[in-house]
Order: C-alpha cells, then sequence, then structure tokens
C-alpha cells in the first residue's frame, strides 16, 4: 500500500479492513492471490510430467494422495449417470430446467451466422465458424458442489456443435468415491454421456495427455474450460502449449460499488455469499458513504456468525485481498471498479443502469438491488465462468464463442486473381519476398 495512505487503513470490527481514499485520487493496494505462483507451479509440473507418463495409473496414484482415498475408477459408468438423473430430488430437477432453459436461451443468441462477402466480381471470402472437436469440461468440487457449472459449461459448447464432450469432477468419499450425484444427474439431465471421477491438476493432465487405451479411457482433448483452485488454474496455464483454455479463472472475486442509497444488509448479505466459496476468494466494497460502510460493518459479524462456513468467510473478508474503501466521489469509484476489472461487478447506485454505462473492464455486471451475483450463479441466464485476478481487461466469460474457431474460405476467379496481381507484386516487392509474387503469377502464365 502507498506510504501515505497507511494511516488511514484500519479494520471493520475485525472482519474486514478499511481503506479511506477520501480527498486522494490513489487506487487500493489489493492482493489477488496471495499464494505464491512459483511455488504452485513447482508442485503442478511434477504431476503433470507423470500423468503424461504413465496415464491412468498416474492419475489414480495422484487422486488417491490428494483426496485421502483411491477412487473405484475414472469413468463413471453410464448406469450410474442415469441413476443419479432418476433419483434426482424434483425440486432439484425443475430448477435445474429452469436454469437450462435461461442459459440455452441467452447463449443461443452468441451463434454466429455464416457470411459470404464477394470483396469484388469473382473474390469470394467466406466466414465460417468451425466448432472445436473435442473439449474437456471441468466442474470443481472441493467444498461445494456445483451443479450450476455443469450447466454453465455444457449448454455453450453443445450450441457451438461441439461433437465429443468430456466432463471431469472430483470423486468423493461421501459418494462412494464418485463425484456427487447431483452433479452426475445435471450432466445426465443434459445428455452427456462421457464422465471422470477425478479433479485437480490431474484432472487436467488426463484430459490434455489422455488416460490410455481402453474403452473407459479418456481420449485427449483439444480444449479445457471450467473454474477451480489455484492448482487446476496453474495445470491449465502450463499446458496451454498442448490445450486451448478459457481463461486462468482463479480464486472468485467481486467488487460492490455502492453509494448511500444502497442497503446494507444486502451488500453484507453478498459479501457474505461470495467470500463462501473460498477462503481466498477475494471480497470489496468500494463506497462514497461512510454511513454505509459502518452498517456494512455492523452486519457482517452477525451474518458470519449465522452462515454455515463462517471460518472459511471470515478468513475471505479478512485476507489482504478484501477490503473495504471509501472515496470522495463516484468517478473514482468508476476508475477503481475499470481498473480492478473484478470477475463480479455489483452496481447499487442511484440510477445504477447509467453507471454500468461506464464499465469498461468486468466479467459480469450485476445493476441494481434486484441483481445480486448469486443469480448469477444460478438462474439469471449469463455465464457464471467469468475471468479473474483482473484478466477482465482483456478477456470474457465463457461463451459459445469459446468452442468455435473462426475461419475465412478464399474462392477467387481467374479473373478476380488477374485483376489483384499487379498490386499484389508491388507489396510482395515491398516485403521482399518475390516468389509471393510468383506463386499468383504461375497462376495467371499457365493455361
Amino acid at each position: 500500500m502507498n506510504a501515505d495512505l497507511v494511516a488511514s487503513v484500519r479494520t471493520m470490527d475485525d472482519v474486514m479492513r478499511l481503506i479511506d481514499l477520501r480527498g486522494t485520487a490513489s487506487r487500493p493496494d489489493l492482493v489477488r492471490n496471495a499464494v505464491d505462483g512459483a511455488v504452485v507451479d513447482a508442485t503442478v509440473r511434477p504431476i503433470l510430467a507423470d500423468v503424461a507418463e504413465r496415464g491412468e495409473a498416474a492419475v489414480l496414484e495422484w487422486a488417491e494422495r490428494f483426496e485421502g482415498f483411491r477412487p473405484n475408477a475414472l469413468r463413471v459408468p453410464a448406469e450410474l449417470l442415469a441413476a443419479c438423473e432418476q433419483a434426482m430430488d424434483p425440486k432439484l430437477r425443475a430448477a435445474l430446467t429452469i436454469m437450462i432453459d435461461r442459459v440455452r436461451r441467452v447463449h443461443e443468441v452468441q451463434i454466429p451466422v455464416e457470411q459470404v462477402i464477394e470483396v469484388a466480381p469473382g473474390a469470394i471470402v467466406e466466414q465460417r465458424w468451425i466448432p472445436v472437436d473435442r473439449v474437456g469440461l471441468y466442474v470443481p468440487g472441493g467444498g461445494a458442489s456445483y451443479v450450476s457449472s455443469v450447466v454453465m459449461n455444457v449448454v455453450p459448447a453443445q450450441l457451438a456443435g461441439v461433437r465429443s464432450i468430456a466432463v471431469v469432477s472430483p470423486p468423493r468419499r461421501d459418494h462412494d468415491g464418485w463425484p456427487n450425484p447431483a452433479v452426475l444427474g445435471a450432466a445426465a439431465l443434459l445428455g452427456v454421456s462421457e464422465f471422470y471421477a477425478v479433479g485437480g491438476a490431474q484432472a487436467i493432465a488426463m484430459l490434455a495427455y489422455g488416460s490410455g487405451p481402453g474403452e473407459a479411457g479418456c481420449l485427449p482433448v483439444s480444449m479445457v474450460t471450467g473454474p477451480g483452485n489455484t492448482y487446476v488454474t496453474a495445470a491449465k496455464r502450463l499446458l496451454r502449449e498442448l490445450i486451448a483454455i478459457d481463461a486462468e479463472a482463479g480464486p472468485t472475486e467481486v467488487l460492490v460499488l455502492a453509494d448511500e442509497t444502497a442497503d446494507a444488509e444486502c451488500i453484507a448479505a453478498d459479501l457474505v455469499s461470495q467470500a463462501e466459496h473460498d477462503a481466498l476468494a477475494a471480497v470489496v466494497l468500494v463506497t462514497t458513504s461512510a454511513k454505509l460502510a459502518d452498517l456494512v460493518s455492523v452486519a457482517l459479524p452477525r451474518r458470519i456468525a449465522e452462515a454455515r462456513h463462517g471460518d472459511r468467510i471470515r478468513a475471505s473478508l479478512a485476507g489482504p485481498q478484501s477490503a473495504v474503501v471509501l472515496v470522495s466521489s463516484l468517478e473514482h469509484a468508476v476508475d477503481i471498479a475499470n481498473e480492478y476489472a473484478a470477475e463480479h461487478l455489483e452496481i447499487q447506485t442511484a440510477d445504477a443502469e447509467a453507471v454500468s454505462r461506464r464499465i469498461r473492464n468486468a466479467g459480469a455486471v450485476f445493476v441494481g438491488r434486484y441483481s445480486p451475483v448469486a443469480l448469477g450463479d444460478y438462474l439469471a441466464g449469463s455465464n457464471h465462468v467469468l475471468p479473474t485476478a483482473g484478466t477482465a481487461r482483456c478477456s470474457a466469460g465463457l461463451s459459445v464463442g469459446t468452442f468455435l474457431k473462426g475461419v475465412h474460405v478464399i474462392n477467387y476467379n481467374r479473373q478476380a486473381l488477374e485483376a489483384i496481381a499487379e498490386p499484389a507484386a508491388v507489396l510482395a516487392v515491398a516485403e521482399r519476398l518475390p516468389a509471393h509474387r510468383d506463386a499468383i503469377r504461375a497462376r495467371l502464365d499457365s493455361r
């Protein structure tokens, strides 16, 4: 933190630190991820190398080491997938049906239209969109069962036309060594037939390298998408020369931009809801109202005490990645939000819609009191697989386009080539590549 701001930092009832930037144009010093990336990479590299060399045996051994038990098998039997769908609680099935419908409706408009452009008579350039052949979709396990992440990954891949989809999720000791039944049921509901009980860096390695021969073996994929912990993120990053990835989606984060019109109880509830994901979750409130900040500080301890994951929440809120930031103006708050480029950005201000139009960098923007991040996690229709750690400055959330390759198809006739032969020759000579000119002339000289 800037030395001149140290005196302006205090804690809010030992829950969150308060950074007072009123009267300055400074930015808060917020640590996005306190974990040493070099240490994480050093842990992950041997896992990747081992899986590349030994396949399924290595995957099972690493799973046993990290999960504390050896999974029954990697491939989830088709009968178990079907049984989990059949046994699904009717209320959960109904909620998932709504989610799937809304996510499909939002993502269907992302399907691009192929175009044929005649740049000149006989000179055709076609824009085609070709889906990735085979993808691996990661569904986190850990301290929660991310049924929603199945939908968020699978639906856009299906709409893109991906032919081969493999889903992975960590095995659970309390479910006979298989992933959570609700997660398996959601996959079956979407028509997924290839599911593997494996998580962590070893899951990403298995998807990238394959697990070996056999009917139950996992064939290598071309792309891996989906959120995960620090080790999953590192594995995706380290394998980028072999597979495409959606983003380096690390610990989750939210920035709430609020003024005096905001409801402190709603904000406290939102901060706690995001913090319950992970002790490393980044939770930030930027506000122009000292009164609101005080009211939030009063509400937080009570909500933490009532929460199921109180220890995890308190660790997140007290971490160096989280803070309440006081500023003098909404303009300053917007500047901080754009620089921070949060995965989730909530705007709870007067005329929140107008303020949202000033946001350039965010994974997803939630406008007004009745649009909490929790809505986006489930039933908004938007995708919740979003860029973190400031990468929203240059990348976007998971979409149909993630799974598509834009390909130009060029089709010129002789007359069209003749028409541009001379300017093409000029450009080739200017670049000192005369063979390019000759390749064009060879066609025009032949009969």
